[in-house]
């Protein structure tokens, strides 16, 4: 019961960062904002520091952008269609606390990306290729963002449990064929297959997922892993 709150209080969570990201146009240019910000962190090879101030500032944006966005429907709600000063003040402050926050993500986006022009993209693209990590993380997330994508158009599921593909099984695939790309012993890849195998069987057995949507998340964790070496290696 304990572990089931768990996945419904983070089920919730995502949820809610879908609907803003839904509903709210600012926060959807927050969001792309944020991901070409990420590619271009890992197409200049930052650091682990770099990455992680990085990271930083977009979250920070993030939470006061939700935040705006639950007091903005809260102050709605209170007031109806009336119009009263103080709600509208209240809404005024915080939507000042997203300025502030993306006034400090774009200086410390300057400081990051300022000295790394001008660029050359074949150099860029050749530390990528060359960072084994860096296409590993790409490739996790990319196939995270695509399970859940599906799960959200299919409408079947909640982002981290249940549904079509099966998360758990595009991962662990996903994984397994990390691993087959960058290692060269045999041992390994075999026990990593296995491993993947024993996570996709656990969903199927606990009912959380049919023969179908195990299959389908294997399938897609495999092929799009692949394909996302190919492109960088």
């Amino acid at each position: 019961m304990k572990d089931q709150g768990i996945i419904k209080s983070f089920n919730c969570a995502i949820e809610g960062f879908i609907y803003a990201l839904k509903t709210q146009r600012n926060m959807r240019i927050h969001f792309l904002i944020a991901v070409l910000a990420i590619l271009l962190g890992i197409y200049f090879n930052f650091s682990r520091m770099e990455l992680l101030i990085l990271c930083a500032a977009i979250s920070f944006v993030f939470v006061t952008e939700m935040i705006n966005t639950a007091v903005e429907l809260t102050m709605d709600l209170v007031v109806e269609d009336k119009y009263h000063f103080l709600a509208h003040k209240i809404k005024d402050i915080t939507a000042g606390s997203v300025l502030i926050t993306s006034i400090n993500a774009i200086i410390v986006g300057y400081l990051l990306f300022a000295r790394r022009l001008p660029f050359s993209i074949e150099r860029g693209l050749l530390k990528v290729r060359q960072s084994s990590w860096h296409i590993t993380f790409i490739c996790l997330i990319s196939v995270l963002a695509v399970a859940v994508m599906a799960k959200v158009i299919f409408h079947k599921g909640t982002p981290l449990r249940g549904g079509m593909p099966s998360g758990h099984s595009a991962i662990a695939f996903s994984m397994w064929m990390v691993i087959s790309l960058i290692s060269n012993n045999g041992l390994i890849i075999v026990l990593s297959f296995i491993m993947a195998f024993l996570i996709a069987r656990s969903r199927l057995a606990q009912g959380v997922h049919n023969l179908w949507e195990i299959f389908a998340g294997g399938i897609m964790g495999t092929l799009a892993t692949l394909l996302i070496f190919q492109m960088l290696r």
